[in-house]
């Protein structure tokens, strides 16, 4: 019988921890939640084929499922998986380059986020394919930044906590992310 997630509704992710660590079905309730994000933050800051994102974010499951009794509950645990499958997708990326199988894919639709705090008036479906090409080619710690603040949504300071660099840190890669992403596309336009 399989488990039903829908007890999980309305419970915080510190709750759904806890039982799962005392019952290991109460993880699912954890992997449905995040399974989409993640995945789509593998493939984007990855810049690799997307098949190779559901192995990476695998091997992160497993491993969350292992640590998870050793989280800290003092932190996010949003932050705490998404570093777990930073280090899982940067791993996965040494060992592709290291094997001469680094493979360039297109974004998906999720690019269109990264430009969505544009001035209303603007039209940026026409830029959108030029951004969609130069995304990958960005250094890969400006991408990361990018995804994790415009795709995810996350602070300055919830960035620093994901990649364990100190806050200025954050903001100077995405002053640069976006001066770079200017460079290589046609149309420049603001992403801020």
């Amino acid at each position: 019988m399989a488990f039903n997630t829908e007890i999980c509704k309305g419970l915080s992710d510190r709750e759904v921890v806890t039982k799962a660590i005392q019952t290991v079905d109460y993880f699912a309730c954890l992997v449905v939640k995040y399974e989409k994000r993640l995945l789509a933050y593998i493939c984007t800051i990855s810049a690799t084929q997307c098949s190779h994102a559901e192995d990476v974010l695998q091997d992160a499951f497993v491993k969350i499922w292992k640590n998870l009794h050793a989280y800290d509950a003092s932190l996010k645990f949003e932050n705490w998986i998404f570093r777990i499958v930073h280090n899982e997708t940067i791993n996965h990326i040494r060992k592709q380059h290291s094997h001469g199988k680094g493979e360039s894919v297109p974004m998906d639709d999720t690019i269109q986020q990264i430009a969505s705090n544009e001035d209303e008036t603007y039209n940026v479906e026409e830029p959108l394919l030029e951004l969609e090409r130069a995304l990958p080619k960005i250094k890969m710690e400006h991408r990361e930044v990018l995804v994790l603040k415009f795709f995810e949504n996350k602070s300055y300071e919830e960035i620093s906590d994901i990649l364990k660099i100190p806050e200025g840190t954050v903001a100077t890669r995405i002053n640069r992310a976006k001066k770079e992403l200017r460079q290589l596309v046609k149309n420049p336009i603001h992403i801020s």
